[in-house]
């Protein structure tokens, strides 16, 4: 096998844009084109495109396709509406999460479910283990589609000016199958920035066609194409947790604080429910370790892995830490001893190389857009 980084159908324009490309899960990927700072400000006050075609596509389609995903999977998809999609989960027997998704409901009997890059295989492999009692096919369908989102406030006028779609009737977390700079896509209301915006379902062959027609479409509205770099800012500035940081085996979706996720009122068992069950009273009565907000008092950066200290004692960890563009400071998600976690507790700091640089604990997330 080759171990060669697989490239998006946009790589070719990526590299003529002068982006510095990075691996990520075995995919080369724009990290920037420019600055992040410039591209991170560029989503939260005007526009961004980004590529995310590495994101893992598994189409569910047959009779039991709902029965399929509310066994293998720990939220309630049978209850979600055709043309709607769902934040949701894949946990193991013993309650680790195996990674977050979004699923979208497509019709009566035809789901996609959108994993994470480093994840698809493994969220494939156990699609596809669970679904052997079913009447469901489970399908790869990673090279059918490339993957474009444009996010920021000005995103809806860029996209309505390429689609007669209905865009103003489309809600958050809601997709629909739509013509957009004449090619054929799934536009859904989704995104992964904090902002609104769009992400957009398209053949690869077509990928090219829709990048350049949208980047026309938004220059004069600002937008820019943006890396993975920004996108981990913008994510980790709106509390989102990215997988392999924040989410892993070792935790349940209730450690995560994103209990909320799992629907034990559905009907029937599904992979993982009894450890979630244990997991969801352990949360509720005494739980171990909570994810916070930091924001530091000074202007060095956490990282993930550093500790979190008070009283010269470590008591949680960082998941994800950056300087924040838009609060001006350095941030970190972190994962605190309960004794700590409440917004306001004073004397945390974090360590970083040997020093206890001071931090304010705060609920998460640190930016909200205004509606």
């Amino acid at each position: 096998m080759s171990n060669a980084p697989r490239l998006t159908a946009l790589d070719a324009l990526h590299r003529s844009l002068g982006a510095t490309m990075t691996d990520f899960a075995g995919w080369d990927m724009p990290l920037r084109y420019t600055s992040e700072r410039d591209e991170h400000n560029a989503v939260r006050t005007k526009a961004g495109l980004f590529d995310l075609s590495h994101m893992g596509e598994i189409t569910v389609t047959g009779p039991q396709a709902a029965a399929l995903l509310d066994y293998a999977l720990v939220g309630n998809i049978g209850g979600v509406a055709t043309g709607r999609a769902r934040y949701t989960m894949i946990c193991r027997e013993d309650g680790g999460i195996l990674d977050d998704l979004i699923v979208y409901r497509l019709g009566d009997t035809e789901y996609m479910v959108v994993a994470n890059a480093s994840n698809a295989q493994t969220v494939l492999d156990a699609l596809t283990e669970r679904a052997e009692d079913f009447d469901a096919a489970v399908r790869d369908d990673r090279d059918a589609y490339a993957l474009i989102a444009v996010q920021g406030p000005e995103s809806p006028g860029i996209l309505s000016s390429l689609t007669d779609a209905d865009l103003d009737g489309l809600k958050y977390y809601a997709g629909l199958p739509g013509t957009v700079a004449g090619v054929p896509a799934l536009i859904a209301r989704t995104g992964y920035t904090g902002e609104d915006g769009f992400e957009l379902f398209v053949e690869p062959r077509h990928a090219e066609t829709l990048w350049r027609a949208l980047t026309e479409a938004g220059a004069p509205a600002g937008l820019v194409p943006c890396g993975l770099s920004c996108r981990d800012t913008l994510r980790l500035e709106a509390g989102m947790p990215l997988y392999g940081h924040e989410l892993t085996t070792s935790l349940t979706p209730f450690d995560a604080g994103l209990g909320r996720v799992v629907k034990f009122e559905k009907e029937g068992d599904f992979v993982g429910r009894k450890a979630l069950e244990a997991a969801a009273e352990r949360a509720a009565a005494n739980p171990p370790r909570k994810l916070v907000g930091l924001v530091a008092q000074g202007r060095r950066v956490p990282r993930a892995g550093m500790s979190v200290v008070a009283g010269g004692e470590a008591v949680g960890e960082v998941t994800s830490g950056a300087p924040s563009p838009t609060l001006g400071k350095p941030l970190a998600m972190a994962y605190v001893d309960a004794a700590h976690a409440g917004p306001g507790t004073e004397g945390v700091g974090v360590d970083i190389r040997g020093t206890h640089e001071p931090y304010e604990v705060v609920a998460l997330p640190f930016y909200k857009r205004q509606k």
